[in-house]
């Protein structure tokens, strides 16, 4: 739940992790007060906008993405989602004077705002892509690991530092770190609250790729344009399948496969993609209607 006091300490650790600009992804924009919407080329951008802060989480800015990813789900024109930051801040977890003297339990703001916000994403049935363009601390730092796909500028920083203020890593963080590093490195980093900059993120593989600032947001864009061409449905039934084998055996991942597999062969697209393969062109994915 917590990274920062309305990102302050964040801010004294990492004043140089941040891309100067700010995001410049989507062509059409919109905005509700804390999330940016963006969309092109079937990339729907939500850029997270309390940039003074670091963009610190408050209940505000939580809903306002679940909504959000919700929307982009059900939007057959959305194919791939990237989540970001404006300002020099991914995000900078849990803005504490959001909370301060709140009559909530640390367990009801968690099952409110965060564990909603996590599973919706996780098991959103499109492409999501973590563009961590800045600092990722806290809860801030599960949403940077939460996605998909996690891209990365070059100054920008992670650190779980939960135990500066003696509390547990939260927001999944202890679900999806020790499957990216192990139990122990995860230990360790959450532990000593550790900072991660890009170079060791990307040798830990807590990112695919690494971007400089001043390409980054492009770099993000052509990116998601790449998945976004892919197709739709066999990525959606291969998130599933992925997801299910983080907690199955092998024989129930070979069910699920099997299962996922007929779903995906009677799909338009696997036509299509054996028709290019035959008459030696590139396989068409996107249709106009969606």
């Amino acid at each position: 739940m917590t990274g920062t006091d309305a990102g302050a300490e964040a801010a004294s650790l990492f004043t140089r992790a941040s891309v100067a600009d700010g995001p410049r992804y989507a062509g059409t924009m919109s905005q509700d007060s804390v999330i940016l919407h963006g969309t092109r080329a079937g990339v729907r951008t939500l850029t997270l906008n309390r940039p003074d802060k670091l963009n610190a989480a408050n209940d505000e800015l939580l809903l306002s993405l679940t909504t959000a990813l919700q929307a982009a789900e059900a939007d057959d024109t959305v194919r791939v989602v990237v989540i970001t930051g404006a300002g020099r801040g991914f995000c900078a977890g849990q803005d504490l004077g959001d909370v301060s003297g709140r009559n909530m339990t640390f367990t009801e703001h968690l099952n409110h705002t965060y564990n909603p916000l996590i599973r919706t994403l996780r098991g959103l049935n499109k492409p999501v892509i973590s563009a961590v363009n800045g600092v990722a601390a806290g809860a801030g730092a599960s949403l940077a690991l939460a996605g998909d796909i996690r891209l990365w500028a070059q100054s920008a920083r992670l650190i779980e530092i939960f135990s500066n203020i003696a509390l547990v890593p939260d927001s999944g963080s202890t679900w999806l770190l020790p499957r990216l590093v192990g139990y122990h490195r995860a230990f360790e980093l959450m532990a000593l609250a550790e900072r991660v900059d890009a170079a060791e993120a990307l040798r830990l593989g807590l990112c695919e790729h690494v971007y400089p600032d001043g390409t980054f947001a492009d770099e993000v864009q052509a990116y998601a344009e790449r998945l976004a061409a892919r197709p739709a449905n066999a990525l959606k039934l291969t998130k599933q399948a992925l997801n299910a084998a983080l907690t199955s055996t092998l024989d129930d991942a070979l069910d699920q496969e099997a299962a996922l597999q007929q779903l995906a062969g009677d799909h338009w697209e696997h036509r299509e993609g054996v028709s290019a393969f035959k008459e030696k062109r590139a396989p068409q994915f996107v249709r106009e209607n969606g």
